[in-house]
């Protein structure tokens, strides 16, 4: 008998699965700051206890694209503690890991690294919270990769196509195929399955023989109409999907008719949202996998806190409720105190006998005042529970069901905007704008920008704090619109090019894909043209906190120095030096690529007067303003550039070679700050005092 147990033991794979531990989810309330951490370390815990052979994570580990510091260490604390030891690791690797984790800088697995002492490997995909962003692409979880204490694995940032490889496992007889996605935009992964863009690779070898494990972080409910996943897009060789993103535990694993395959929805590890699929209790899965047979454990976690909620329809009790009785409203909330104290006591009751669980509950309360009922006042009643619940502030919530009333003209509508979800359902930014927009008076529509794009933007400046997405995102298709007018040789006439912008901009709404490239590209420029400001905010702070000596009051010294973008000289006279508008150079931008150059657009020019001032761009580059030098690239150091002869004193600017501007650009696109002293020929005083 024992014989067999070893043989089991030697061929059995123990997987302990979770998902959405979401660290650092009010990480600064003074009740409920610490309950993701607690629960993390319980999960890696049972991880320890049952000796398992690693740990599978679904998403959402982080709750913040960028986590704090706190939250951060916390997490790093956990995982040595708990994975790092000498217990050896019984499985090995079988696929190329070059391929599996190709966007780390070490590109193999953690417990086969020479200076890692590794017990417990961790795999994890990344979810819509911890998803990489900004220019490199980076997320918190790569921060533990880079560490060591976690393979991040399931990246794809192709909006093309996606080819999803296998990390191949073998442990004595069994194999597994362990295959991953992170978090991609539903709507966009929807679009690509239906267009067979989405590929999961197979072994060439026995691809009968592996049992087939997938880890997906998308939505499994419906949402809209392409705002989920259909589990029926997914290949039916599959053998178990882990589903991450929904909270709601269904950990027990599923058939799927059509497909034959099984899902398991492990849900979060604590509660993010108030709604009835929150208030299921919590439990992580250990997955016992030998051959192509599975048994899933299911185990309940002890320290998460309880939550209880509960509905109330005024409407539904007209025998203690009528709405023309004045005292009404202090009957409704001595109804809803009776209804609070027993949620209070059956949560008392369930933590008698777990004494690891927090002593707080959750109470949730909504209250359906429709019918002519009125709401009384919630921070008065929530100041009763101060002491006794861990959310006192958001214990009670009223709502109402509008009833939908026929119009003839067509207003913006914000009851359907705010209209109550379905159970389990959360709103999305984008799918606000996009509600807006579509709801919104002729007058506020959109006429250059698409819903799309703008609700991309929007998600971006509100998720991932990036502040330029906004701004960047208008900037990018304001000038691809000018170039599509110039193209068309478009009159200057109103009309004709409200026209043609309102064809371009239908023309690139039926074009998803290449949308999807302005998004990603302008979100990219954003981020290189906030790390260029940054460098030559601090250059020109070090060259006005030290002015040069020696400079004549009637004759000022042209500076061209290469920083990224060329910049012209500071001022041709003491007026012009002592005024806040400065000659910068050339008037274009050149993106993080190098490729293009786009045209800085005056924010309070419209669409109109940008498109007339380029047509005569041909006659106005002869006449520049005293506060602008013209650099030509392709000159030599000694080439001067003048400026209009109607100045009594003419100044000499050294411009840059095209080696000298390549080479600051490219340090430029790395955030560097490329200046030396000694070799350059702008600080030599015979250079830059020269006089015609």
């Amino acid at each position: 008998m024992s014989a067999v147990n070893s043989q089991d033991d030697e061929d059995t794979f123990k997987i302990l699965i979770a998902t959405d531990i979401h660290l650092g989810y009010l990480e600064k309330d003074p009740v409920r700051g610490n309950d993701t951490f607690v629960t993390f370390n319980e999960i890696l815990d049972h991880a320890q206890k049952n000796e398992v052979d690693f740990v599978l994570l679904g998403g959402d580990l982080f709750h913040d694209n960028k986590p704090s510091r706190k939250t951060v260490h916390s997490c790093l604390e956990s995982l040595r503690k708990y994975c790092m030891g000498d217990r050896p690791v019984q499985f090995e690797i079988l696929s190329d890991q070059a391929v599996n984790f190709h966007y780390s800088k070490f590109p193999w697995v953690n417990y086969q690294d020479e200076n890692l002492n590794i017990s417990i490997p961790v795999f994890s995909i990344h979810g819509n919270h911890d998803d990489p962003t900004g220019a490199d692409a980076l997320c918190a979880l790569d921060i533990l990769s880079c560490a060591g204490l976690l393979n991040h694995f399931g990246r794809s940032t192709s909006v093309e196509k996606i080819d999803i490889s296998p990390i191949l496992l073998r442990k004595g007889r069994t194999k597994i195929a362990l295959y991953g996605l992170g978090a991609i935009p539903d709507e966009r992964l929807y679009r690509m399955f239906v267009n067979k863009q989405v590929t999961m690779l197979r072994p060439k070898e026995d691809e009968d023989s592996w049992f087939n494990l997938f880890v997906i972080h998308q939505n499994r409910s419906k949402h809209g109409a392409t705002n989920y996943i259909p589990e029926q897009f997914l290949d039916d060789f599959i053998n178990l999907v882990v589903w991450g993103h929904e909270h709601e535990c269904k950990i027990a694993p599923f058939q799927n008719e059509q497909q034959r395959f099984y899902v398991s929805q492990p849900g979060s590890s604590v509660v993010t949202s108030l709604s009835p699929g929150e208030a299921v209790k919590k439990h992580i899965g250990l997955l016992h996998v030998k051959g192509k047979k599975m048994k899933m454990e299911k185990i309940a976690l002890e320290t998460v806190r309880t939550f209880h909620i509960e509905d109330i329809v005024l409407a539904d009790h007209p025998d203690l409720f009528n709405p023309d009785n004045p005292n009404v409203t202090q009957a409704i909330q001595a109804f809803c105190m009776e209804k609070v104290e027993l949620m209070l006591d059956t949560a008392e009751r369930e933590r008698l006998g777990n004494p690891r669980q927090p002593e707080k509950p959750i109470i949730r309360l909504r209250v359906d005042y429709a019918g002519g009922f009125e709401p009384f006042s919630v921070h008065r009643f929530s100041q009763k529970y101060m002491h006794r619940v861990a959310n006192p502030k958001d214990i009670i919530h009223f709502f109402r069901h509008r009833e939908q009333k026929e119009k003839k003209d067509i207003e913006l509508n914000f009851g359907k905007l705010v209209s109550r979800p379905a159970e389990g359902t959360t709103l999305r930014v984008e799918d606000l704008v996009k509600q807006y927009f579509q709801t919104a008076e002729k007058k506020v529509q959109l006429s250059l920008l698409t819903e799309r794009g703008m609700g991309e933007a929007v998600q971006e400046f509100v998720d991932k704090e990036e502040k330029d997405a906004i701004e960047e995102l208008v900037k990018f298709q304001l000038e691809k619109t000018q170039r599509f007018l110039k193209e068309r040789h478009t009159d200057a006439v109103e009309e004709k090019i409200d026209e043609e912008v309102r064809k371009f901009r239908e023309s690139r709404k039926k074009n998803t894909e290449e949308e999807d490239k302005e998004v990603r590209e302008a979100m990219i420029r954003a981020r290189a043209h906030r790390s260029e400001d940054e460098v030559l905010v601090a250059a020109s702070s070090d060259e006005d906190s030290n002015p040069s000596d020696g400079l004549s009051s009637t004759l000022s010294r042209g500076r061209g120095r290469a920083r990224g973008r060329a910049r012209g000289a500071r001022g041709q006279n003491s007026t012009a030096r002592g005024s806040s508008r400065r000659g910068r150079g050339t008037t274009s931008q050149e993106s993080a690529s190098g490729s293009r150059s786009y045209k800085t657009v005056p924010g309070n020019m419209s669409i109109l007067d940008v498109f007339r001032s380029s047509k005569t761009d041909h006659s106005s580059n002869s006449f520049q303003s005293y506060s602008e030098d013209i650099i030509d690239i392709d000159s030599d150091p000694e080439d001067t550039s003048f400026v209009p002869s109607s100045s009594k004193t003419n100044q000499r600017l050294p411009a840059t070679s095209s080696l000298s501007k390549r080479g600051s650009q490219s340090q430029a696109s790395r955030g560097v700050d490329f200046e030396s002293d000694e070799d350059d020929p702008f600080m030599s005083p015979a250079t830059s005092r020269r006089t015609k």
